[in-house]
């Protein structure tokens, strides 16, 4: 069998892959703190006892997109944006400490502050858990200070702070859960003081959807041309069988 078929299959696999990418980031163009995600592959020559004629696509890590998106007025006092490259601290499933741009926050009715996917928030102490309150104010350091239920009208008390990260983002990757974590080194990053907090907004979705969309658009033409190359390649072959056949 002709080595372009094999060619031709790496390229329709990897052009699957980078099409489940960019369909993740159109449909997460609106989704509070969310980050793009980059498909990439490369060409890389198949080398042996020839020359090195033929190159297939290499799959590579995917790397994401760490630009700001905007930043959206709610002006509810939960809701947060970290600005510059800051992160969130919250619990994964599985109870361990990641990362996320997501600040549309909330409190359970027992207290517990956890963002819009219900993962619990992290404080300096651990998981924030705040009392039965009349008022709430974030200030831009992460303070979080309430006015307790049946307190006068300027008994304020710190509960506890946002605990936000400022990590290399060259040694930070996302997580099959939309949690970054660090790729090496320590899994707990300390907590950064000089990093702000803007109350009353959120960060929207950094996706571009009509880049996005019209990505889709290439990868689906050249999925088509991959396959138009395998079926080519296919009947090369059969033809050579038939040549060999009449000799």
């Amino acid at each position: 069998m002709d080595r372009a078929l094999y060619i031709a299959m790496t390229g329709a696999k990897n052009n699957m892959m980078a099409q489940t990418s960019h369909s993740n980031n159109l449909a997460n163009a609106s989704t509070t703190g969310f980050r793009a995600d980059w498909a990439q592959a490369r060409a890389m020559p198949v080398y042996g006892e020839h020359f090195p004629t033929r190159a297939y696509s290499m799959t590579e890590r995917p790397a994401t997109d760490f630009n700001d998106g905007p930043l959206i007025e709610t002006g509810n006092e939960l809701d947060v944006a970290v600005g510059g490259d800051g992160f969130l601290s919250v619990l994964d499933a599985e109870g361990n400490e990641a990362y996320t741009r997501r600040g549309d926050l909330a409190v359970t009715p027992l207290g517990e502050l956890i963002n819009g996917v219900g993962q619990p928030v992290l404080g300096n102490g651990g998981p924030i858990v705040l009392p039965p309150y009349e008022k709430l104010e974030i200030a831009g350091d992460g303070t979080i200070s309430i006015r307790p239920a049946g307190g006068g009208p300027n008994e304020m008390l710190v509960i506890d702070a946002l605990k936000v990260v400022n990590p290399d983002l060259q040694n930070f990757e996302k997580g099959t859960d939309g949690l970054f974590r660090p790729r090496e080194g320590e899994a707990v990053l300390a907590g950064d003081p000089a990093l702000r907090i803007v109350s009353g907004f959120v960060e929207g979705s950094n996706v571009n959807a009509v880049a996005e969309l019209t990505n889709i658009l290439a990868i689906n033409r050249q999925y088509e041309m991959q396959i138009k190359m395998m079926k080519a390649s296919d009947d090369v072959s059969q033809a050579a069988e038939q040549l060999l056949r009449l000799n």
